[in-house]
């Protein structure tokens, strides 16, 4: 079978799966980001003044941008750990997957094209939410959601290639504790990396999500430069294709026979 055909009955079992089942997720996915956007915008934000650290913009403005980033890099996280080790042990649909003519390849393709679709989903509602509430500071704002994309994927695919190769679950406390979790507060979404001790700024450089903050801020904003944009797309794009790379290794030693 076409790859490209054998992706989409991939992605199509998903979608089938959350037509049904969207309300599962609806909190998660588009109400804790809302949450998010107001608690810290509205509510820490009212006390931030705005100065040239964070452009000369209010910090609800400010904000915005990099919060459509972590949301997505969130989903991301949760998205290619539990999920993708319930398919595999669980619940088993990889298996039954393979069972047709789709390759094990192909069945990650389809996950991948799912989750992607997912986070553009949930991040292009996040900007519209944002908007109503006066936290866009442009149209140029939209450029967020590609970017949220895009990073998110940086970050599921190579998670997806590590998730794929575990039989239980204790590694993914490590990952949300020790990874997700300084990621969300130290890439520059809630102050700039800046302020940061020069040791740790090569290590921010290395996220996904900062590489994503800097895109859609910086575009938001009207701020970033052509070749800074072109590495940071082309970093996000070489993460998520090494990702993949190794995800469709580990698919195949788990479902090939």
């Amino acid at each position: 079978m076409r790859t490209l055909r054998a992706s989409w009955f991939g992605f199509e079992k998903h979608w089938t799966w959350y037509r049904r089942n969207w309300r599962a997720t609806a909190v998660s996915s588009f109400l804790s980001p809302l949450l998010f956007l107001l608690a810290l915008g509205f509510g820490f934000g009212s006390q931030v003044q705005s100065t040239a650290l964070i452009g000369g913009v209010p910090y609800l403005q400010y904000l915005a941008p990099a919060l459509v980033v972590i949301t997505a890099v969130q989903g991301a996280t949760f998205e290619s750990t539990y999920a993708i080790m319930s398919s595999f042990l669980w619940q088993k649909t990889y298996i039954g997957m393979v069972a047709t003519p789709i390759t094990p390849a192909q069945v990650l393709y389809g996950q991948v094209l799912w989750n992607g679709v997912q986070l553009f989903a949930r991040s292009a509602v996040f900007v519209v939410v944002a908007a109503v509430l006066g936290a866009a500071a442009g149209p140029a704002v939209v450029w967020s959601v590609l970017f949220a994309t895009l990073a998110g994927l940086a970050f599921s695919c190579p998670l997806i290639a590590y998730s794929a190769t575990l039989d239980k679950p204790d590694s993914f406390n490590v990952i949300f504790r020790f990874v997700l979790m300084p990621m969300t507060l130290f890439t520059g979404a809630f102050f700039p990396v800046s302020q940061l001790p020069g040791w740790l700024l090569p290590l921010v450089w290395l996220t996904p999500a900062w590489h994503g903050i800097e895109l859609a801020r910086g575009t938001t904003f009207g701020t970033l430069g052509l070749l800074p944009a072109l590495g940071h797309v082309a970093y996000l794009l070489a993460m998520a294709s090494a990702g993949l790379f190794f995800a469709a290794r580990s698919f195949h030693r788990r479902l090939a026979v």
